[in-house]
């Protein structure tokens, strides 16, 4: 992973506890304040992870696909008193084996892939079922882009690991399976299709133009100035200008950092405040009555090996919801032909979001997720 440059200040790995749940896998707590260690004890009877997962090619596409039949089985929006990402209590035992914990992170028991084929991890944002990303304070949410940078550390080092993913999906209409507040960290064992066509239009732009495709992407936007949401001294939030989804912004830092461990300590303290400001102004786009947006949010990263220089970190968040009760589907242009058909115009929806500014958005109400 890069290093942050020596000039400014680099971030401090946050503290953490690491230990093994009941059938071996690894669960790590994460706190925003030095404390005694963790002592972390599974009580439950649990069976070996016995899922077994393949990654078969498709020589049509050149891409990979991965078959997980044992995610089938997995926990499906269970009722609030059963849920596994809450704190363990007397009487019943979860995935987290203590009364409290700000962050944690363990090893998926229903994996996309695992083993020698990469690797996934859940990882809880709050002990609290009932708040949101939208709602966590500045503190917690700078932990959080400190314990997305070290996985990445960590899940890079991993033998076969070639793309570190870390993501979140919220609301029923994403399809999420878990109400409480969490997201997801990807280890792949091979570069994305997506990472890979974006890496193969940088090394075309590079060999037209000497500069990077990145960087002049952010700078496009930021001249032309009518699509962006928001701007802190080193952030820049912008729709793009051939949005595919009916809400889409995508977050760059101003510096050409390839990933989130080479983030300083003051980027992260600025991503922290407009990351909460983003999600905030999203929350209110549709109004109250609609309900917290649902939306996708992920961090596109450099790969392990392979076009570091390239790659440039950046954030993409995006909505299936284009109105109050309406949904975007991918009918038959989008999953027939890759061609996306968006019904809102990224120009409109970038004004719409600069007005809600972040007094607005603070101050409107929220529902629970």
């Amino acid at each position: 992973m890069t290093k942050p440059p020596t000039t400014a200040r680099a971030a401090a790995a946050p503290p953490c506890t690491s230990g093994r749940l009941a059938d071996g896998r690894e669960i790590v707590f994460y706190d925003e304040s030095p404390r005694a260690r963790r002592v972390i004890a599974d009580t439950r009877d649990l069976p070996p992870v016995t899922g077994h997962s393949e990654i078969r090619y498709d020589p049509l596409l050149d891409e990979w696909v991965a078959l997980a039949a044992h995610r089938q089985a997995r926990t499906f929006l269970p009722p609030a008193d059963r849920c596994p990402l809450c704190p363990s209590g007397p009487g019943r035992a979860t995935e987290i084996p203590a009364p409290d914990y700000d962050v944690v992170v363990f090893e998926n028991r229903f994996p996309a892939f695992g083993g020698e084929l990469g690797r996934c991890e859940v990882v809880c944002f709050s002990s609290d079922h009932t708040t949101s990303f939208s709602r966590l304070s500045p503190e917690r949410v700078r932990l959080i882009v400190d314990v997305w940078a070290d996985r990445t550390v960590r899940l890079a080092a991993h033998t076969g690991v070639e793309q570190v993913f870390c993501f979140e999906n919220r609301g029923a209409e994403i399809g999420v399976t878990l109400d409480h507040p969490h997201g997801q960290i990807y280890g792949y064992p091979f570069l994305t299709p997506r990472t890979r066509r974006q890496l193969d239009s940088a090394h075309r732009h590079r060999d037209r133009t000497g500069r990077n495709l990145f960087a002049d992407v952010l700078a496009a936007e930021r001249d032309a100035a009518v699509r962006v949401v928001a701007e802190t001294a080193h952030w820049t939030a912008f729709v793009p200008t051939a949005a595919r989804w009916p809400v889409e912004v995508h977050l760059y830092p101003h510096r050409g950092a390839p990933d989130l461990p080479a983030l300083t300590s003051d980027e992260r303290d600025d991503l922290a405040t407009l990351y909460l400001d983003l999600l905030a102004r999203l929350d209110a786009l549709h109004g109250d009555a609609a309900g917290p947006l649902p939306y996708m949010a992920c961090w596109h990263q450099a790969p392990v090996h392979t076009d570091r220089d390239l790659a440039r970190l950046h954030l993409e968040i995006f909505s299936v919801r284009r109105a109050p009760g309406r949904l975007k589907y991918l009918a038959g242009s989008e999953s027939g032909m890759g061609v996306f058909i968006n019904d809102t115009l990224p120009e409109q929806v970038a004004a719409r979001l600069r007005e809600i500014g972040p007094t607005a958005a603070r101050d409107a109400p929220r529902s629970a997720p």
